[in-house]
């Protein structure tokens, strides 16, 4: 049964917490719009072992996400570390399972942004970004970055792309989010919640 507010689907994964407070994040500036909520899930780790599974629910964090999450969002946030400037498989694990949505057209018109954190400055966070967004265009969603009017773009000296937000976590993943980051990450969570809403009048039967 859907919730009575729409919501953004606030899917990532995060080894070592980076990714997470950026979710965290993201879906404050999506709250900060009325009218709408954020829902925060995660993917469990692929595992090596064939015979490891992991627990149905995580011991700390978001829960994890399931089709039914995706299938009723009004819009989507993708969320990654960089593993050589591609999306984590963990993520891209669980994309591959949504080909029963794709057939039937359930993410068509529906905004769609990425975000993602890197250990390093030049650590692939665009082409992070651009990983994750390829898949949702298969799906016929519209895609969502951040524009030049965010004017931290222009002034930020750690993460910050137009084609999402970013965060630079350090060699041992605990650097916090700098200021320009934050900011950066709420208004991609603003954006995409404003687009939510008006892009789920166009979807509405007439």
């Amino acid at each position: 049964m859907r919730d009575s507010l729409p919501y953004v689907l606030i899917l990532y994964y995060s080894r070592h917490g980076a990714t997470r407070a950026m979710a965290e994040q993201l879906a404050a500036g999506v709250e900060s719009s009325p009218g709408i909520e954020a829902r925060l899930r995660t993917v469990p780790a692929v595992s090596t072992t064939c015979e490891a599974v992991d627990p149905e629910i995580p011991d700390e964090g978001a829960i994890y996400a399931d089709l039914d999450d995706l299938r009723h969002c009004a819009a989507l946030a993708l969320g990654s570390p960089t593993r050589f400037g591609n999306m984590a498989a963990p993520l891209k694990h669980f994309i591959d399972t949504t080909s029963a949505l794709w057939l039937n057209g359930a993410l068509i018109d529906k905004p769609a942004t990425a975000f993602t954190s890197t250990s390093s400055l030049h650590g692939g966070q665009e082409t992070t970004l651009i990983s994750m967004l390829l898949p949702l265009l298969h799906h016929g969603m519209v895609y969502a970055g951040l524009p030049y009017s965010e004017t931290e773009l222009m002034n930020t000296t750690a993460g910050g792309t137009p084609y999402g937000a970013s965060h630079v976590a350090g060699q041992r993943s605990d650097q916090p989010l700098t200021d320009s980051e934050r900011r950066l990450v709420r208004a991609q969570g603003e954006r995409i919640a404003r687009l939510a809403l008006a892009l789920q009048t166009l979807r509405e039967p007439s």
